[in-house]
């Protein structure tokens, strides 16, 4: 019998756009002999399935459920594709926890603790041949923010809010005359910002997933950007960076990344697909931890359709995974 899978995109944030095209991919790839899919947009006005055009049926949120036709459709598990708030932070995951509802994502304390990138740098700290770039933790109005900067952080450094993804709002700063302004439009996404240091070095993105127990690590993604850096255009406009999967990567870096990422995973508790994103720095090759995105995007140009092609699945295939994992 059909499982019933409620697919949730859409969001709160500028994210939302990304959402609904990676709602567009899972949408077209999953298994529609094992699963029906009822597509539910979330929005800060209202959550609605639209089966037509001009048609919307409300969700009843006292059951996560809809009424289509005068019929009452449950569901038995929800697949999350919602980038940034609601969906990424833990809000819904709670939830759902609360109406005992299955979903692919990380539980409601790992969201809301790896939407925080300063909170996740400290708890990953701890792994061996991990390593993070020397940072500073700001809060909107509070005094003193550049002195603090300046004076902890060495130049040239990133500014990025520290509750979000896509890299909206994130600015490079080469001379102490950038700042005020970076400051100022990574406020505007979020109340909290992270200011690191600069490591110079070859960027790459993982994706990983949980499959009967084990976790597997997927191929990794060099990411070479013609952009200052890899900001949100040079990350969704295609032909805008060079994206090499399998990355360049010789056997002791593939062996050791994928032992590290396999142990962030794991720290983090971690549930259904994530991405985590590194550099190896120049001349040492030491692994530097970026961030991990707990629900990573699923666009034609995202990292994990590229990973999951390079590790010989179709998406129909590892979507059916996901949803295997999830339904138990």
């Amino acid at each position: 019998m059909k499982k019933n899978i409620a697919l949730l995109t859409g969001g709160t944030t500028g994210e939302w756009v990304v959402s609904v095209k990676s709602a567009s991919t899972i949408a077209q790839n999953i298994d529609l002999e094992k699963y029906n899919v009822y597509r539910i947009m979330v929005n800060e006005d209202s959550w609605f399935y639209e089966p037509a055009d001009s048609i919307k049926i409300e969700v009843d949120k006292n059951d996560f459920s809809l009424t289509v036709n005068g019929q009452k459709i449950k569901f038995d598990g929800v697949f999350i594709v919602i980038h940034g708030s609601p969906g990424e932070d833990g809000k819904l995951q709670g939830y759902f926890d609360m109406l005992n509802i299955p979903y692919t994502t990380c539980n409601a304390l790992t969201s809301a603790i790896t939407m925080n990138k300063g909170y996740t740098k400290a708890v990953v700290s701890n792994i061996n041949e991990l390593n993070v770039a020397k940072s500073v933790h700001l809060f909107k109005d509070q005094p003193h923010n550049e002195e603090k900067v300046l004076t902890n952080l060495n130049l040239p450094f990133f500014v990025k809010p520290n509750n979000g993804g896509s890299s909206i709002g994130m600015s490079k700063v080469k001379s102490a005359s950038e700042l005020t302004a970076a400051l100022e439009k990574a406020f505007n996404e979020d109340d909290q910002i992270l200011v690191e240091e600069f490591v110079e070095g070859r960027e790459f993105s993982i994706g990983a997933f949980q499959y009967k127990g084990e976790v597997i690590v997927l191929p990794t993604t060099e990411v070479k950007t013609t952009s200052e850096f890899f900001d949100f255009e040079a990350k969704y406009t295609p032909g805008a960076t060079e994206e090499i999967t399998p990355g360049n990567m010789n056997e002791e870096e593939k062996e050791r990344v994928e032992r590290i990422i396999g142990e962030v995973y794991k720290e983090l508790g971690c549930r259904g697909v994530v991405r985590v994103d590194y550099f190896l720095q120049k001349d040492t090759g030491d692994f530097y931890f970026i961030e991990i995105n707990t629900i990573p995007g699923q666009t034609i140009t995202s990292f994990i359709p590229q990973q999951i092609k390079a590790y010989g699945l179709s998406l129909k295939e590892f979507y059916s995974m996901i949803m295997e994992e999830t339904l138990g």
